[in-house]
């Protein structure tokens, strides 16, 4: 079974779709934020099951979209993917930061 890192970029962005929905609503926020995580156990068994990103066209760097989110995801090796970023599909991916080092 595949092992599941998220990044503190991942984490941050975590919090900040929280912070920005529970503005109008804490409950929804929460869901939200739950949603997300949940979307990601997929990868424990299935880690290719997310599209290829074609702004990066890397084989190891994938997407799970959940609504209005990409989760953009690595595949470090064959035990271990990492949540790298986390943002709404509005977003420019090519201006955004998607890795911590960045």
């Amino acid at each position: 079974m595949v092992q599941i890192i998220w990044s503190e970029k991942s984490k941050n962005d975590l919090k900040d779709i929280y912070d920005f929905i529970a503005k109008n609503s804490k409950y929804y926020a929460a869901k939200t934020v739950t949603t997300l995580k949940n979307r990601t156990t997929i990868l424990k068994t299935y880690k290719e099951i997310g599209k290829i990103v074609p702004e990066f066209e890397m084989e190891t760097i994938r997407e799970l979209i959940e609504g209005n989110y990409r989760i953009v995801y690595q595949i470090a090796d064959s035990d271990r993917v990492e949540i790298v970023s986390v943002f709404h599909a509005s977003r420019d991916m090519k201006n955004a930061k998607l890795m911590d080092n960045e």
